[in-house]
């Protein structure tokens, strides 16, 4: 039986994934920034982000030592309302660490500080993710985690461009030092909403349990790894978020080599690969509506502009020139077509992207200007809704034990530092270059491929029917 979905509780929800991709996004725009500042190589700057996402493994790692020692779930303990307070809270003392760091200029203390802030992310990302996915019919939850992704990549667009103006709207045009003590700012702002939002999310209507008539099972992680759309899921969740990554904290760096762009050059860049994940992932949130087929369609040829004018909009008040960024509208209607021919379906979906992103990366690598720049931002329209998609699929039919293999998925998120970092050391001139390290995407695009392809048979012999609106696909 279909689940009505509550749009309040819904609305709430998806409000904590705007705080993920604003700091997600900033990482870019931190990484030249202290790279210059510190004199880092390629590889240490990558760091950054390896610090970040590899605290999602460690966050994952405590959540399951914790439900170990306690023989029941976490969050069906706690409550998932005080989980995601619990997280929020751990990432607001995070964002305290950047007083000290860029005070003395520290590069350990930026990225403990990003570690943290990070390891409340992955608490909240446990919780999150499930419960967007079973609050109302489970066969459109993949498009409902499009939609809570159109508002994370709110975040992801703002957030470069707010920091930015943060360091370098400070300087005078006769100042050689970046001011580093300008990063507080928007981070300390950014802990202050993290508080506000945990109390917000302490008293809210979002759902407070799942599963509770099995969540004494839903620890046991061997049970949960012989289901073989959980571990290809893990291994997908860890290139995907790692193509996504790596293909924009190296873009700077490739912009500085190739086009002589300089650091406070980079963040409208930054900020539209980010925001092509909001066009891609409101393009595919219209099908989360109960609206006529008529409806659907015109929201999502309408949509995905509305989010690209967002971009132009938000860089227009930072004032940034725009009009460099329109023929990037052929690579928005060659989504939409993408889109139309998904139909909506994950399995259809992660393999047209992923086939399109790898055509994109191998453009960016062998053309050059802003055509290999456009290239590779493309790539963010592509990875738009694998997220949700593979989220979807590595879930698909676990009933009681949905919370761990949330976890598992959670945990390989970590794969966003280390395909960066990977691509950042074989970026050294003595090796591939920055240009060809791309390749490095191609790969991570080719498995989300078979991935899909893979998942799509075992989950029918499973007898879970991903085009079934029953509670079969996710509990």
């Amino acid at each position: 039986m279909s689940k009505k979905i509550n749009i309040g509780a819904f609305s709430t929800l998806i409000s904590i994934f705007f705080f993920w991709g604003f700091v997600a996004a900033s990482n870019d725009i931190l990484i030249p920034v202290f790279k210059k500042a510190l004199d880092l190589s390629q590889f240490e700057s990558q760091l950054i982000s390896l610090a970040f996402y590899i605290a999602y493994t460690v966050g994952s790692l405590m959540y399951f030592g914790i439900s170990s020692i306690l023989k029941r779930d976490i969050l069906n303990v706690i409550g998932y309302r005080n989980g995601l307070s619990l997280g929020l809270i751990i990432s607001a003392l995070g964002t305290l660490l950047f007083v000290p760091a860029s005070n003395n200029e520290s590069f350990p203390l930026l990225i403990s500080g990003l570690f943290i802030v990070g390891l409340g992310f992955s608490l909240q990302q446990i919780a999150a993710n499930p419960l967007a996915i079973q609050m109302g019919d489970p066969s459109k939850g993949n498009m409902r985690l499009s939609l809570a992704g159109g508002i994370n990549n709110v975040g992801t667009t703002i957030g470069p461009v707010i920091v930015s103006f943060a360091i370098f709207g400070g300087l005078s045009s006769g100042q050689t030092e970046l001011n580093l003590q300008a990063v507080q700012t928007p981070y300390l702002f950014l802990g202050a909403a993290f508080v506000i939002a945990a109390v917000f999310f302490k008293f809210s209507s979002v759902p407070d349990r799942l599963n509770e008539k099995t969540e004494s099972n839903s620890g046991n992680i061997l049970a949960t790894l012989k289901y073989p759309q959980v571990v290809l899921g893990m291994i997908a969740i860890f290139l995907y978020v790692g193509v996504e990554v790596s293909t924009a904290s190296n873009l700077p760096e490739f912009m500085k080599q190739e086009l002589g762009t300089a650091e406070s050059g980079v963040a409208p860049f930054v900020s539209l690969f980010w925001a092509s994940l909001m066009i891609g992932r409101w393009t595919s949130a219209a099908g989360a509506f109960n609206i006529s087929s008529k409806l659907k369609s015109l929201l999502g040829f309408t949509l995905p502009f509305v989010a690209f004018g967002i971009f132009l909009f938000v860089n227009w008040i930072a004032g940034n020139e725009m009009q460099q960024f329109f023929p990037y509208i052929g690579l928005v209607v060659l989504l939409i077509i993408a889109d139309k021919l998904s139909k909506g379906n994950p399995v259809n979906q992660i393999m047209i992207y992923s086939a399109v992103g790898a055509l994109a990366m191998i453009i960016g690598i062998f053309s050059s200007g802003i055509i290999s720049v456009f290239a590779f931002i493309s790539v963010g329209l592509f990875c738009s809704t694998l997220w949700p998609c593979i989220f979807t699929l590595g879930i698909a039919g676990l009933k009681d034990k949905t919370n761990t293999a949330s976890s598992l998925l959670i945990m390989m998120i970590m794969g966003g530092g280390f395909i960066s970092t990977l691509q950042g050391a074989l970026a050294n001139n003595n090796l591939l270059g920055i240009q060809h390290s791309y390749w490095v995407g191609v790969a991570c695009f080719a498995y989300l491929f078979f991935f899909a392809f893979t998942v799509n048979k075992k989950l029918k012999n499973q007898g879970v029917n991903l085009s079934s609106s029953s509670d079969e696909i996710a509990h």
